[in-house]
């Protein structure tokens, strides 16, 4: 059933401060991990006809209209990993997307909306991007994600891995995006994974750890929730669908296999781990069904950028043209929302 009600715990457009770019560890207690429990591993399930069937409820069942959806739209431009994962990036194109990263929303718009400057969650780039973003960034508080270990396939040599996340730290990277070796998710071999991603946190010292799971090449979705449960016990600061070069990126049933482990790795430790889909998600109202979703099953703590992230670029863009419909009652073409 279609509910057009406000939503519980929301605000009004003209009162919601929308939220801005915040390093996850600052907010929260970083995740620690923890051992190996293989006993809780095999034990996780996935009745897969009955997440299809709760998936399908989300969109559904969450109605957005006016001011509700122009607030939760606006909270949505925050909590976005600005990406660029291109192999012609140049200085001039990230610089250009962490002046986007800075204002996501004309200020008119803003003004318009009753809401303050917003920023980005992050701006997420390759190694070699890391200086001009940094700079790019300097005094705004919005962190620079890099790419790490080999992205996007991990399977470089796992010792060039480890080096990778250190020099990525030690150019200015505030976050690191790891993949994991697909391979040893797909033969059970979860010692083995849990004993790279272990690796892979403390090379990343300081810096916050996205665990990239790949969930598109890894066969089931019982084989998506055990690679969560051993990412988070490695430490994984937050786990992700994707690498956004995958034949299937993040979709909807994914996510509550994801964050149900979430829910379920808070309580087994009371550790908060973090959630970021990437890849394919290009349209606004995508986006609100992602975010009702984190609101349905972790709560609105999962609503701010120090625990969801989206990674895209071409997303934010829609946002935008959204809201300049809402305040215009007119749509732009999306070329005028051009994001690098």
């Amino acid at each position: 059933m279609t509910s057009h009600a406000k939503p519980a715990g929301t605000v009004p457009a003209a009162a919601d401060p929308a939220g801005t770019a915040a390093l996850p560890q600052l907010a929260h207690a970083r995740n620690p991990g923890m051992a190996l429990d293989l006993d809780w591993v095999a034990s996780a399930r996935a009745n897969s006809s009955a997440i299809a069937r709760r998936a399908a409820q989300i969109p559904a069942r969450r109605s957005l209209k006016g001011d509700w959806q122009a607030a939760w739209l606006a909270r949505a431009a925050t909590l976005i990993d600005l990406t660029t994962l291109s192999g012609d990036d140049t200085p001039g194109r990230v610089r250009r997307l962490c002046a986007k990263a800075r204002q996501p929303v004309r200020a008119d718009l803003l003004e318009a909306l009753g809401l303050p400057a917003i920023t980005t969650g992050a701006v997420c780039v390759y190694h070699e991007m890391i200086a001009p973003a940094v700079e790019a960034l300097a005094g705004s508080g919005i962190p620079v994600a890099a790419v790490s270990t080999g992205f996007p396939a991990g399977l470089s040599p796992f010792a060039l891995r480890l080096k990778e996340i250190e020099a990525s730290v030690a150019a200015g990277a505030a976050e690191i995006d790891i993949v994991i070796s697909r391979r040893h998710v797909l033969t059970g071999n979860w010692q083995a994974l849990y004993d790279e991603t272990r690796a892979m946190r403390e090379a990343c010292g300081p810096a916050h750890m996205k665990a990239i799971l790949a969930t598109g090449e890894l066969g089931t979705l019982q084989n998506v929730a055990r690679a969560s449960l051993v990412a988070m016990m490695a430490g994984a600061d937050f786990i992700k669908t994707s690498t956004g070069k995958e034949g299937v990126n993040a979709t909807l049933p994914v996510s509550l296999v994801m964050t149900r482990a979430i829910r379920a790795y808070r309580g087994a430790t009371g550790h908060k781990v973090g959630y970021k889909p990437a890849g394919g998600i290009s349209k606004a109202k995508d986006a609100l069904s992602y975010m009702a979703l984190m609101k349905e099953e972790l709560g609105d703590e999962w609503l701010r950028p120090e625990l969801f992230r989206f990674g895209a670029s071409s997303l934010l863009g829609d946002i935008e043209r959204q809201l300049e419909h809402h305040v215009t009652g007119a749509y732009s073409a999306s070329w005028r929302h051009a994001m690098g």
